[in-house]
C-alpha cells in the first residue's frame, strides 16, 4: 500500500501502554487518529488532547467500533483478553465486521498464537502461558484462549489483515525496528525481548507494507544478541 493511501487510522486500546506509542507514531507521520478506549480510561489520553479523536466505550461494542472505524483507511487494534466475556473476540469480530472494504487491519498479541501450528516453543514457555492461563482463569481476570479465538477469526477473513505477536516486552528508548519471522523457535527470535515502543512502531509501519498482508509476524527486537547475529550472518 502506498502511504499516500493511509490518511485515517483508528487505534482500539489506545490508552494502554502500547496504544499511546502507536498514537504517537501515528501523528508523527501525520495520520489522522481515532482512539477507542474505555471511558474510564480517557483521562491516560490527555497528552494528545487536540491532536486526535477519542471514541469512549468498551472495544468489545460492535456500536462503539462502527462509529470508531468510520472513513479509516487503517485500524491498529491490541487484543486484550479482559475478563471472561469474549472481549477480545468480540472486539475483532466488530473490526471485520465493520472496517470499510480493503481496509488494512492490524492485530497485536503474543507469542502464543500460532498460525499454521508450525511454531515451536521451550518447555518454559509453554509452561508459563499453562500457569497464566489457568490463574487468569481462576481470578476471572484474563481469558487467554478468548485471544487465540480473537486471532483464529482474524485468519480465517479475507481482509487484509496482519497479525503482529510479540515477544517479551520491556520499557526504554526506540533502538529501531524490529526483525521478524513466520515461525517462533527460529533463531533470529532467540532473543525474546522487544521494546514496546518499538512493538507499537512495527504496528504502524505494517499499515503501509504489503508484504505483511495476511501474515503472522512474529518479532523481537532489533538489538537482541540473536538479531545481530542474524544480521551479521546475512552480510556474511
Amino acid at each position: 500500500m502506498d502511504t499516500d493511501r493511509v490518511k485515517r487510522v483508528c487505534i482500539i486500546g489506545a490508552s494502554g501502554k502500547l496504544g499511546q506509542y502507536m498514537v504517537g507514531h501515528a501523528l508523527e507521520r501525520g495520520y489522522e487518529v481515532v482512539g477507542v478506549c474505555r471511558e474510564r480510561s480517557v483521562p491516560k489520553l490527555a497528552a494528545f488532547e487536540g491532536r486526535m479523536t477519542v471514541v469512549p466505550g468498551d472495544t468489545n461494542d460492535p456500536e462503539v467500533i462502527r462509529r470508531a472505524v468510520a472513513g479509516c483507511d487503517g485500524v491498529l487494534t491490541v487484543l486484550v483478553p479482559w475478563g471472561v466475556r469474549q472481549y477480545a473476540s468480540g472486539t475483532a469480530q466488530a473490526v471485520l465486521d465493520h472496517a470499510r472494504p480493503g481496509a488494512r487491519l492490524v492485530f497485536s498479541c503474543g507469542w502464543h498464537i500460532t498460525r499454521d501450528g508450525k511454531d515451536t516453543y521451550s518447555r518454559l514457555f509453554l509452561l508459563g502461558v499453562r500457569i497464566a492461563t489457568v490463574l487468569a482463569k481462576l481470578v476471572r481476570a484474563v481469558e487467554l484462549d478468548d485471544q487465540v479465538e480473537a486471532c483464529r477469526r482474524v485468519f480465517a477473513s479475507d481482509t487484509r489483515w496482519t497479525v503482529v505477536r510479540g515477544s517479551s516486552l520491556e520499557e526504554g528508548e526506540s533502538q529501531g525496528m524490529p526483525v521478524w519471522s513466520r515461525h517462533v523457535g527460529d533463531p533470529v527470535l532467540a532473543g525474546n525481548l522487544t521494546r514496546r515502543v518499538d512493538f507499537a512502531l512495527f504496528m504502524v509501519a505494517a499499515l503501509t507494507d504489503d508484504t505483511l498482508v495476511q501474515e503472522a509476524p512474529a518479532i523481537v527486537g532489533c538489538r537482541t544478541p540473536s538479531a545481530l547475529a542474524h544480521a551479521e550472518g546475512s552480510r556474511s
